[in-house]
C-alpha cells in the first residue's frame, strides 16, 4: 500500500489497472481494446498523479471521447485511494521521471496491459540497440518484391486508417520505444500491404545500411520448404535472423503449417531478443487465427494489434482521385474526372480497395484523353461493358431482397413486416442500402418496397450503413459479399 496506509480495496496501480482494464475490454470488444487501450500504460507522473499513456495524440483523443470516464468510474471502484485517470500520450509525458521524483514505495513503471508489454527502462535500451550492417541496402529490398508506387506519399488517410498510418511511420522512423511486433489487420484489400511497403521504403531510406527484409507469408512458406529440401535450413535461418527489420504479409496463411509455424516462431523470438523490429499483417487480428498454433498465436499477439478499418465513402473517392492523379503523370489520362463520375465509379465498386482501384484503371484505360468531358452515363456505359465484359445485368429490389433474407437466414418477408429487433432491422438497411447502390429507385419508391415506409426511413437506413461500414468490420463484409452475390 502506498505510504502504509490501510484502505478497502486494492491501491497497486498495477493490479488496479489490469482488473479494470479486463472488466474494460469485456465492455468495448476486442477491437477497440487492442488498438487504443492494450498499447497505453497507467504510470505516475512526476506530481505523483495518475496518468495513461497511449503512444499516439490520435489514440489519446480516442481515449478522452470514448473511454476515459468508463475507465475512471472502473477505477473509483477498484482503487483504495480515490484517485483519478488522466490521459496523455507519449509524446506529452517524454521520458520517466527519475525515481526520486514519485512519492516513496512507487516505483517509476508503466503496467502491462492485456498481455500487450509496454516499454520499460530495459525495453527501451532494447530498441536502441545498434543494427547491424548490411550490404543488401536498398538493393535487397527492391528484390524482394516490394511495389515501388507503394510508399507513404501515395497511401491516402481517412478516418478507417489514421491510427494505422500514424503507427506505420513511426515504425518506418525507427523510433525508440516501439511496439514488438506491430500487428496489421484488417479486410482484404484496404491497405496492409501498401503499409508495410511503405515501412519498408522508409526504413530503408532512412538506414541505408541496415538490413530490411519484406515476405509474404506465401514466399516464406515456399523458401523454407525448399531450404528443407535442399538441406540449407541453417542458410535460410541467418538469412531472416539477421535482419534489422522483418516484415511479412498475409500470416494467416501459415496456419495449419506446424513446421513452419514451429520456425516462424524460433524466427520471431531470436529477433525479439536481438532488439529487432518485426512487422505483421493479416485479416483478422492474432487471436482469431484459431489455425495458428497458440505459443505463436501469442508471440503474435504480445505487441501492438492495429486494426486498418473498411474505407468509408468519402476516402474511397480520395483514393479515386490519388489513382486517377498517378495515371495522369503517366500520360494515361489528361484532364481530371467530375466529382459525379468519380461517385459513381465507387458506388458500383463497394467492395476492397483493389476492386476500386481496378476500376479506376478499367475507366482510364477507356477514357483516355475523354476523361474530363465523360458524364455518368457515358461512364456507366463504358464500365458497365468492361467490367463485365458485356451488357451490364439489371438487379431488382425483388433480387436483393431474397439475397438479403437467405445470407441472414431470415424470410424475405421479415424485411418487409413491422418487426424492429437488431436481427431484422440490420439486414433490412442493409438491404435498402444495396437497392439504392444497385437501382435506380428513389426513396420513396423503395420504402414502398419495404412494406410502404417512409422514404426517410429508407434515407436513414442507407446512412446508417454508410456510417457502420467503416467502423464495424462484419457489416463490411456482409456488404461485400452481398455485393459479389448480387453480381453473379
Amino acid at each position: 500500500m502506498i505510504g502504509g496506509a490501510l484502505m478497502t480495496g486494492m491501491t497497486d496501480p498495477d493490479r488496479i489497472w489490469t482488473e479494470a482494464a479486463g472488466r474494460l475490454k469485456a465492455e468495448i470488444g476486442d477491437g477497440p481494446f487492442s488498438s487504443y487501450i492494450a498499447p497505453s500504460a497507467v504510470r505516475l507522473d512526476a506530481s505523483g498523479n495518475l496518468i495513461l499513456v497511449t503512444p499516439t495524440a490520435y489514440a489519446r483523443d480516442w481515449v478522452r471521447k470514448n473511454a476515459l470516464r468508463r475507465m475512471n468510474e472502473l477505477w473509483l471502484g477498484l482503487d483504495g485511494l480515490s484517485r483519478r485517470l488522466d490521459v496523455r500520450c507519449r509524446a506529452e509525458v517524454g521520458s520517466p521521471a527519475p525515481a526520486t521524483a514519485f512519492p516513496a514505495g512507487e516505483a517509476p513503471r508503466l503496467a502491462s496491459v492485456g498481455g500487450v508489454v509496454a516499454p520499460s527502462v530495459a525495453a527501451s535500451a532494447m530498441a536502441a540497440s545498434a543494427f547491424a550492417p548490411s550490404t543488401d541496402g536498398a538493393r535487397a529490398v527492391r528484390a524482394a518484391g516490394l511495389q515501388e508506387r507503394l510508399t507513404f506519399d501515395s497511401f491516402v488517410e481517412g478516418q478507417g486508417n489514421a491510427f494505422a498510418l500514424a503507427i506505420a511511420k513511426q515504425v518506418a522512423s525507427w523510433a525508440d520505444g516501439h511496439f514488438n511486433p506491430v500487428f496489421f489487420c484488417g479486410p482484404y484489400g484496404y491497405g496492409k500491404t501498401h503499409l508495410l511497403n511503405a515501412i519498408a521504403w522508409e526504413a530503408q531510406r532512412l538506414r541505408p545500411d541496415a538490413k530490411v527484409v519484406y515476405l509474404t507469408a506465401e514466399r516464406f512458406l515456399s523458401t523454407f520448404v525448399r531450404a528443407m529440401q535442399d538441406r540449407s535450413t541453417a542458410a535460410f535461418k541467418e538469412s531472416l535472423r539477421s535482419a534489422d527489420m522483418l516484415l511479412l504479409d498475409d500470416v494467416q496463411f501459415v496456419g495449419g503449417k506446424t513446421s513452419t509455424q514451429e520456425e516462424l516462431l524460433n524466427t520471431l523470438t531470436s529477433l525479439i531478443e536481438d532488439g529487432k523490429r518485426i512487422v505483421l499483417s493479416a485479416d483478422r487480428a492474432p487471436t482469431a487465427l484459431t489455425d495458428v498454433e497458440p505459443r505463436l498465436r501469442s508471440h503474435l499477439a504480445a505487441g501492438l494489434t492495429c486494426p486498418v478499418e473498411a474505407a468509408d465513402r468519402s476516402l474511397k473517392v480520395a483514393v479515386a482521385q490519388s489513382r486517377l492523379s498517378a495515371l495522369a503523370k503517366l500520360g494515361v489520362v489528361s484532364g481530371e474526372a467530375r466529382a459525379e463520375v468519380l461517385e459513381h465509379l465507387v458506388d458500383r465498386t463497394p467492395g476492397s480497395m483493389r476492386e476500386l482501384e481496378g476500376a479506376v484503371n478499367t475507366l482510364a484505360a477507356v477514357a483516355g484523353a475523354r476523361l474530363s468531358a465523360l458524364t455518368v452515363d457515358e461512364a456507366q456505359s463504358l464500365l458497365g461493358v468492361a467490367l463485365r465484359g458485356g451488357p451490364e445485368r439489371r438487379i431488382t429490389v425483388d433480387e436483393i431482397q431474397k439475397t438479403v433474407a437467405d445470407h441472414f437466414n431470415l424470410k424475405q418477408a421479415d424485411l418487409l413486416s413491422e418487426r424492429r429487433t437488431r436481427a431484422i432491422a440490420r439486414p433490412r438497411q442493409i438491404a435498402m442500402y444495396l437497392c439504392k447502390q444497385h437501382t435506380t429507385r428513389s426513396y420513396p419508391d423503395i420504402g414502398r418496397r419495404f412494406g410502404g415506409r417512409d422514404h426517410t426511413t429508407v434515407l436513414h437506413g442507407v446512412r446508417k450503413i454508410e456510417e457502420l461500414m467503416p467502423k464495424e468490420e462484419q457489416i463490411a463484409r456482409d456488404v461485400e459479399a452481398l455485393t459479389r452475390k448480387l453480381r453473379g
